[in-house]
């Protein structure tokens, strides 16, 4: 992870559970954890080829690419560029630098490179237990901490491209006592002390020396990562202190970027679009929710249970197998009840049982989507073992523990048909209950007696059902088919009895009966997603749906501050109490501002009402860049144009600024929303259908979709045609979908859609 003021911090495998420097949680400052800095030999100046801590007087020139970031400066008579990266297959991170000689006379300098050791979750519980070492072989600094349950094998490294001039291990001796970052002590004054040692204040330094002749250049790195032991960490360092494969490393990061996220490339009318779509939205989705589950604003490193089963949804066209995995792990952490852990910390598993009700919903779910997409049902056949454990007492909202594995495996079919089993219930109304949390964790309290019910979670539940049972009956399980498929109707018909308030859906009722989401709250009187999923699953009644979609638009979107709110009004002064929601000060995240998560589906319900105008004018609306398009909106969102973020504050004097960026499912959904949503891309099996709901005001838009070794060149033209044409290679087809063939050639999709 590195920010615009340089290089951030380093984990393996487990981003909160195994750190290998320190992660601040402090984006305002952003003090980094490892830092290199550079030193004039003869005039003893000190400064970093990075913004922070120490700049120079001249400007710094930050890009962050798909698995990279890189820092351009000129100051001090010497052209700098520092390259960031991690190869996609080695447990390193390449700190790259190369240094050119523009000035008339020789230079003298030495390269340091600081790292804060960790080795675990926290610095203030771990740094007695780091034990350093020097490899004199591989003239690396190493370091571990035996005392990790976990990563007690593990081993830590620093290394580089030449024989270190000088190291040590001694924080306190580098930064120097009452020191600073921006002032290491041991940089004002020649060499430091080989001190490697156990028990002082650990960290990691080593230095080198650089001599350049007037227009000289050079390029040096340095490397820091961890293996599985010392025989793997070695293993790293010896291939990588080969500048060749540092150069291989480069190109492969790049290579495996562009193949996943040019698996769809898009041309529209709108080119902010474009670049979200065509590379920061699935960038973002895969690279901090699934693979490194970490960011400025939050280091987690568990697997929420729903949270990157919704995210591998993006994942359907560029990497399928990803959604896949994600599947099988996913019921490796479901109870033999059928209920699962909330979320959970790999390798070992440690996580917490909670009654959240909509958790285990989602296995069933993304399992129906990916088997109709991909058309592979052989996955509902990989066998997996069950979790062991003690249910929850009554007194109990949840328990955290390292859970036992069954050596009884069963079928990820009978995985999900057990979680329908076990999601499947009904209160006083006939609707689900909520529990601790339905997707909203923060209505924790709204149901937490066991008998207040939730609206979305029956829209979510009983399309899950109609889902799931289609899947049964291509199994011939058609008892079970027809039980889910009677529960789904029986959940519908409570929903119209009881979920509708009149203008709109209600959003759930209390242990005591009272409802929320209602004209008669003062506080949360109507909720987004109440309305959009009561759309999105086709469950709702027709016209009831677009008058409570109209409600959402009069009451929750706020086209000036270009604002889409969960809901309102905020919760404050309530008598009741829903949770820890109330917690957030108004109009802040889930209480009353935009969580963005909610707002892309109020989007995607009007796309699907045949409101191609509205859905696109909301996406335009909420897109990050349009947002920072000029000094002045900048100023107000205040968070990164290039990626989405989890929330946007609702309420004077920050409304319109920008929350918690990067490690968001907002993410995922924003991407498949405009694939999926807008553009009308979706993957049937063999099939590629193409179903736009554009704007009048597009004429048109360009699409590139990559099968296999085949590449699909889609043009979508609006043509004075009376009705939809489809060709393929010149030919036209009936229906909407082409063939997907892997044959290794260029086919020619055009669609023609009316005018109107």
């Amino acid at each position: 992870l590195a920010s615009a003021s340089g290089g951030g911090y380093t984990w393996a495998e487990n981003s909160g559970e195994n750190r290998l420097t320190t992660w601040r949680n402090d984006p305002v400052s952003d003090t980094p954890a490892e830092v290199l800095y550079l030193r004039d030999e003869e005039t003893a100046q000190i400064w970093t080829p990075t913004p922070q801590p120490v700049p120079a007087a001249a400007p710094y020139l930050v890009r962050h690419g798909a698995g990279y970031s890189c820092y351009e400066h000129h100051s001090q008579g010497l052209k700098q560029r520092l390259r960031l990266f991690v190869p996609p297959d080695a447990p390193v991170k390449i700190i790259q630098l190369r240094l050119e000689n523009r000035a008339d006379q020789p230079r003298r300098l030495t390269a340091t490179l600081y790292a804060e050791w960790v080795l675990g979750p926290s610095r203030a519980d771990t740094q007695m237990m780091v034990v350093p070492s020097y490899h004199q072989e591989a003239a690396a600094l190493l370091a571990q901490n035996r005392y990790h349950t976990e990563f007690g094998e593990a081993v830590a490294f620093i290394s580089s491209s030449k024989t270190p001039h000088g190291l040590t291990t001694d924080r306190t001796e580098f930064i120097g006592r009452l020191g600073s970052l921006a002032q290491p002590a041991a940089l004002k004054r020649i060499g430091l002390s080989d001190r490697v040692e156990a028990g002082l204040d650990p960290c990691g330094v080593i230095q080198m020396h650089v001599e350049l002749l007037p227009g000289d250049s050079e390029t040096l790195y340095f490397l820091l990562g961890q293996g599985a032991d010392e025989a793997e960490a070695l293993a790293t360092i010896r291939r990588f202190q080969d500048a060749a494969a540092v150069d291989a490393a480069w190109e492969a990061t790049h290579a495996l970027w562009d193949d996943i996220l040019g698996t769809v490339q898009v041309e529209t009318p709108d080119m902010a679009l474009d670049i979200l779509l065509n590379r920061w939205l699935l960038y973002q989705a895969l690279s901090c929710r699934i693979w490194g589950r970490s960011a400025l604003y939050q280091s987690s490193g568990a697997y929420g249970f729903r949270d990157q089963l919704q995210d591998v949804l993006s994942m359907i066209h560029a990497r399928p197998d990803i959604v896949r995995q994600q599947l099988l792990r996913a019921a490796r952490h479901q109870f033999k009840a059928g209920d699962v852990l909330h979320w959970w910390h790999p390798p070992s598993g440690r996580g917490v049982r909670t009654r959240i009700t909509d958790d285990l919903v989602w296995l069933p779910f993304v399992t129906a989507f990916y088997v109709t997409a991909t058309g592979e049902t052989a996955v509902l056949d990989e066998r997996v073992p069950f979790l062991l454990g003690d249910p929850l007492a009554e007194d109990e909202d949840e328990r955290y523990g390292q859970f036992e594995t069954t050596t009884e495996t069963a079928s990820l079919y009978e995985h999900c048909c057990r979680v329908l089993d076990r999601a499947t219930t009904e209160g006083s109304h006939g609707l689900p209950l909520m529990g601790s949390g339905d997707w909203n964790d923060g209505m924790n309290r709204v149901g937490i007696a066991g008998k207040g019910e939730s609206i979305w979670l029956g829209w979510f539940l009983a399309a899950t059902l109609q889902h799931f049972a289609r899947l049964c009956r291509h199994r011939g399980d058609d008892s079970r088919a027809a039980a889910f498929e009677e529960q789904a109707a029986a959940y519908r018909q409570a929903l119209e009895a009881h979920g509708w308030d009149g203008k709109w859906y209600r959003r759930a009722y209390y242990d005591d009966g009272t409802p929320l989401g209602s004209q008669q709250n003062e506080e949360c009187r109507i909720d987004a997603i109440a309305q959009s999923w009561g759309v999105l699953t086709g469950l709702a009644n027709r016209q009831r749906a677009q008058q409570a979609m109209a409600a959402v638009e009069t009451q929750l979107v706020k086209e000036e501050e270009r604002l889409l709110l969960l809901f309102t009004p905020p919760f404050d002064k309530t008598s009741k109490d829903p949770g820890y929601i109330k917690g957030y000060l108004p109009g802040i995240r889930e209480n009353g501002g935009q969580y963005t998560h909610a707002a892309l589906w109020s989007i995607w319900a009007f796309a699907d009402l045949g409101q191609a105008e509205k859905a696109e004018a909301l996406y335009r609306l909420i897109n990050p860049i349009y947002r920072s398009d000029s000094r002045a909106k900048a100023d107000v969102y205040k968070v990164e144009p290039y990626v989405i973020s989890a929330d946007v504050y609702g309420v004077s004097p920050h409304e319109g600024r920008g929350g918690w960026t990067w490690y968001t499912g907002s993410s995922g959904w924003m991407y498949r929303l405009g694939i999926e949503g807008i553009l009308g891309l979706k993957r049937e099996g063999k099939m590629l259908a193409v179903r736009p709901r554009i704007p009048a005001g597009w004429s048109g838009f360009k699409m590139v979709y990559r099968y296999g070794s085949t590449a699909y060149h889609i043009s979508v033209v609006r043509e004075g045609v009376a009705e939809r044409k489809l060709l393929l290679d010149d030919e036209r087809l009936l229906g909407d979908a082409v063939p997907l063939l892997d044959d290794g050639k260029r086919h020619v999709v055009v669609v023609e859609i009316p005018l109107v």
